[in-house]
Parts: C-alpha cells; sequence; structure tokens
C-alpha cells in the first residue's frame, strides 16, 4: 500500500565504544539505507544492468518478456528471463520461490498492480535493499560491508558496477570466488551505463582499469568474535531471538577496538611463549579480560587462542581454580574486621584432620616456612600456610559473602582449601572482583552494552545497575598497597614496570591453571592459562611466569592508547 509498509527482515549492527562496526547478527544480511544514503550512480547501475526500460515501462516489460520466451523456446529450458525490476521485487516479497508458468503469470500481475501502488524511486529502494548480492548479502549497503568493508555511499563507481553485475548470478559472478568473471560482469555493466548515457566510455574505460581493492569482512569475526558472543547472549535475553536477528537493532558497546586487538595480540605471544619452553606441539588455551576500573566496562574480551578454531568463550563460561589469586579476598575480610597488614602470624607446617578422618596438611609453594610472617608479606610472597590460618580466624562464611559482594557467583565451597583457591570461577568474575580493589570498594557488575536503537530510531540505555559498595576505602587502599608490593618484590615481579599497578599471581595444583590479575587506576585486567582437558601446563609455568608476562605486554600497549 506504500513504501512504509516495507519491513523486511534487517541485521543488527553491533559497534565499538567509537562506533566502529564489529559484528552483524541476522538471518538474512540487511541494513536498510534510503535512496540519499546510496551514491547517485549506484541505483541507475543496476537499472543498466538489471532493467533499463525501468522508468519507461508499467512493471512488465513486454519486449523483455518476448525476447525471453523465444530464448527458453529455443534451448527447451524455463529461466527467469525478461524479469523487471518490479518483477524481481514482487517474487522476492511475495511469491514462494518456485519456477513455473503459473507463478510468472501471477508475478506478472503482482507487477502490475505494484507499480501503481508506489512510485519508481519507492520500488527501486526497494529493490535495492532487497535483493540477494552473494556471500550473505542482501542490498547494496550489506554488500559493500561485505566485498569492501564500507559503506554503499562511500564506493567509487568501479566498484559499483561490480556489485550491480552480481544479481544475475551472486555465486558465478562472486569477486572473492570468481574474480574473472566478476570483472568481465563489471566490464558489461560499465558498458551498458555508457551506451545509456548515464556515464562517458572514457569514465566507464577509466572505472574498468581502476584496480579493484576488495576487503572482505569476513563478519567482522576475528579479533572480537568471544566478545561479539557475549553481546548476543546478552541482548537475546533482553529482547528474545527474534529482535535480534530481524529487527535492525543498532548496539553501541563497550569495547574498545585497539585494546582488542592489543589483547589478542599478547595473548597469543604469550601461548607461543609457553609452546617453545616445554617443547610442545599440544596448544594450550588462555583468557584475557580487560575492565574500566571506574565503571566495569568491558574494553577487551579474548576467550581463547583463535575463534576461528574454537568459539567456546574461556572468559565467560569456563571455570578454573583461581590459586592464589583468590587471596586477596581473605586478606580484604581480615582488614574489615581489624586485622593489620602488619598483624603476624606463625609460617610453619601443620594438619588438619577433616570430618571423614582424612588428614590434610597444606604446604606453601616452596616446600619452606619462615616463621613469624606479617600479613603484609604473607601475600606479598604468597604464603600458603599464613593464609589458610588467618581464614581460620575470619571464618570462611564471612569470605564467601564478600566475593559473592563483588561479583562471584560461582559457588565457593565453604572448607579451608577455599584459601587456596580451590572453588572454580570465570575469568569475567574474578577479574571483575578485583575492580573493588582499584575502584575504592566499589563494584560495578561488568557491563558490555551502553544502549541499543531500534529500526525507528528509538534509543534505550542498557539497564545496568549503579556502584555497590563492598569494601570501606581503606581496605581496599591497603590491599593496593600490598599488592603493588607483590609487582615490586613478590611472586609478580614479571609484571613490573606498569605504573601505579598492581597485582596478584595464582597457580593452581600441578600448574594446571596460570593466573595474573592486575590494575592501575583506569583498568583492571585478569589473564588465565591453562588447557581445556586440565593438564600441567609444563614445569616452572606459573602464574608469575606465565601469566604476568602477557598482562604486562597487554598493559604497556593499553597504558599507551589510554593516555
Amino acid at each position: 500500500r506504500s513504501a512504509q509498509d516495507y519491513k523486511p527482515l534487517v541485521a543488527t549492527t553491533v559497534l565499538d565504544k567509537n562506533g566502529t562496526i564489529i559484528d552483524a547478527i541476522y538471518s538474512q544480511y540487511r541494513i536498510v539505507i534510503t535512496k540519499r544514503q546510496m551514491p547517485p550512480l549506484l541505483p541507475m547501475a543496476f537499472v543498466a544492468a538489471e532493467d533499463s526500460r525501468y522508468f519507461e515501462h508499467g512493471g512488465l516489460d513486454i519486449w523483455s518478456i518476448f525476447r525471453a520466451a523465444v530464448n527458453n523456446l529455443r534451448s527447451g529450458r524455463r529461466s527467469q528471463g525478461g524479469s523487471t525490476i518490479t518483477q524481481q521485487v514482487t517474487r522476492a516479497l511475495m511469491l514462494s520461490p518456485e519456477k513455473s508458468y503459473f507463478r510468472k503469470i501471477k508475478e506478472a500481475i503482482l507487477a502490475y498492480r505494484l507499480d501503481r501502488m508506489l512510485t519508481k524511486e519507492e520500488i527501486l529502494t526497494i529493490y535495492l535493499n532487497e535483493i540477494y548480492l552473494g556471500e550473505g548479502a542482501y542490498g547494496v549497503e550489506a554488500a559493500a560491508r561485505i566485498y569492501f568493508s564500507k559503506k554503499a555511499k562511500e564506493l567509487n563507481l568501479s566498484e559499483i558496477a561490480l556489485l550491480a553485475g552480481l544479481p544475475q548470478s551472486p555465486s558465478r559472478y562472486s569477486p572473492i570466488k570468481h574474480i574473472r568473471a566478476a570483472r568481465a560482469r563489471q566490464r558489461y555493466v560499465l558498458n551498458r551505463m555508457a551506451e545509456d548515457g548515464i556515464i562517458s566510455t572514457a569514465s566507464a574505460r577509466r572505472a574498468y582499469e581502476q584496480r579493484l581493492h576488495l576487503n572482505p569482512s569476513g563478519k567482522y569475526k576475528a579479533a572480537s568474535g568471544y566478545f561479539s558472543d557475549y553481546v548476543r547472549t546478552e541482548l537475546e535475553k533482553q529482547y528474545g531471538r527474534k529482535a535480534l536477528f530481524h529487527e535492525g537493532l543498532t548496539v553501541w558497546t563497550t569495547l574498545d577496538s585497539r585494546l582488542q586487538k592489543a589483547a589478542v595480540t599478547s595473548l597469543n605471544h604469550g601461548l607461543e611463549h609457553i609452546r617453545k619452553r616445554q617443547r610442545t606441539t599440544r596448544s594450550p588455551q588462555g583468557a584475557l579480560i580487560a575492565l574500566d576500573s571506574a565503571n566495569g566496562s568491558i574494553r577487551a574480551l579474548v576467550g581463547g587462542a583463535d575463534y576461528r578454531k574454537s568459539s567456546y568463550n574461556r572468559a565467560v563460561n569456563a571455570k578454573r581454580q583461581p590459586g592464589s589469586v583468590f587471596k586477596p579476598f581473605i586478606y580484604a575480610t581480615a582488614f574489615e574486621k581489624g586485622f593489620s597488614p602488619d598483624t603476624q602470624l606463625v609460617d610453619k607446617p601443620f594438619s588438619i584432620t577433616n570430618h571423614d578422618g582424612s588428614v590434610w596438611q597444606p604446604q606453601n609453594y616452596s616446600h619452606r616456612y619462615y616463621g613469624p610472617t606479617s600479613l603484609r608479606d604473607a601475600l606479598v610472597f604468597s604464603r600458603n600456610i599464613v593464609t589458610i590460618k588467618l581464614l581460620q580466624k575470619t571464618g570462611v562464611q564471612p569470605v564467601i559473602r564478600l566475593a559473592a559482594r563483588a561479583g562471584i557467583t560461582a559457588e565457593l565451597r565453604p572448607e579451608l582449601p577455599l584459601a587456596l583457591g580451590a572453588s572454580p570461577v570465570s575469568v569475567l568474575e574474578m577479574t571483575g572482583a578485583y575492580t573493588i580493589f582499584a575502584n575504592h570498594g566499589l563494584y560495578h557488575r561488568p557491563r558490555a552494552i551502553t544502549r541499543v536503537r531500534d529500526r525507528f530510531g528509538r534509543v534505550t540505555p542498557w539497564p545496568h545497575p549503579g556502584a555497590k559498595k563492598v569494601l570501606s576505602p581503606r581496605t581496599a587502599e591497603t590491599i593496593t598497597a600490598i599488592l603493588t608490593q607483590v609487582i615490586n618484590r613478590g611472586t609478580g615481579k614479571q609484571a613490573r614496570g606498569i605504573p601505579g599497578s598492581a597485582g596478584k599471581t595464582g597457580t593452581s595444583d600441578n600448574n594446571r591453571d596460570a593466573w595474573f590479575i592486575g590494575y592501575t587506576r583506569n583498568l583492571t585486567t585478569g589473564v588465565w592459562l591453562g588447557y581445556d582437558r586440565s593438564r600441567t601446563l609444563g614445569r616452572g609455568e606459573t602464574g608469575g611466569r606465565a601469566a604476568a608476562p602477557i598482562w604486562k605486554e597487554f598493559m604497556q600497549t593499553a597504558t599507551g592508547e589510554l593516555q
């Protein structure tokens, strides 16, 4: 009835914090644009290639139909030849894909009616948004982004002609798979435009001779796939699958693409170092998350070594033993209860008899014992015995409650091995919990989305709870002062060199998991390394040796980018 009734399936577009596209979510990848958002030559190129008498006929081109019928009789086959742009719109919007003479008659009747219902410009705009152009792209805007990684309004004549040649057979003329055929079809389109007086012969020749710079987008997935999948999950919870795939949402996220690229590079460098040190062909995995310390915004998220090989998101979905990375929450609980960094406990061997009669004899990682030890030094040097004794004094439940207030939803077993990080947690939750130390005791739940715009232009801020006080500022500052010493003189010395940084190493039994979580005033970053099927990373692959250098490499880049 009117062009306003045209409601196609439209892709959801996901943007980073600076407005750069990082993903598209769709069943049909389509981004609807108006004719004003297209370069003037683009509609005319499609008219020249597909229906040169478009502005003259009434929806049906009798001469083209007659010519196609003769060709069909000669070849003995049915074809789609002779279809006008109006008929192609009718076919796409109103008819099934079957090929029959009955459907052809129905198509002709509907095209005739459509031509009287809408203007030529309206029909052409619908066509340019609806037509399939290969590689999953529906419409010229999607095709421009798929083939050239640019918007339709940025296309030059050479690129326009290439796209205009695709409707006849998108697979046969795909410039990605069949560049020679695509170039021949491009030449045909340019010649047709010259013959119809749309461009000069000289312009056609220059456009054909111009070098094509294909820059396939790869659906944006290579660098930010894990983050995009996390965003998809959050959007589906809020809007449902149908809206996500069909309703053309525009989603602004918190991702900093420059930091994301640095995160991917740093993680892969670290994993390669492990392979070389251990002289193994096995491929360890890893995850890295960087959060804005002040508000929990996710600036980078990497959930594995290579998204193309494994899309399982180890940063969000995997739960692994954090080892000593968990210890600061025990010390923070103690400081809230009145203990001080100078409080001393005796570091010496001891044993605990469990309820079942078994005996647990915990040890320090070094298998050495140091006698009276301040809580400060116990955390700086990650002394297990003192930490277990401190947990006995604070009680297990207060520590679990503190961790829960800091966003850790994983089940923490109320037992003394909690002091050694025995209860598995996710990298996202563990890193998010550390922001309370960087942010004066305040917790913001990690967030990936800031706002969403629907296809009608209505913008909705993404729901996000405000700050929650978890610790006193004094306790947060005390923990930070100690974790600064972890880097300066303790187990995290390989992370030295980042101004104003504090952090903690973590290593689970038999080096199955290596962690480092550290922060500055601006950024809190967590790194985890391990195998999917839990096995040792190798001799000496501790959090300090394996994870801390990755953290440092990333933070060096990130600190420069944030200044």
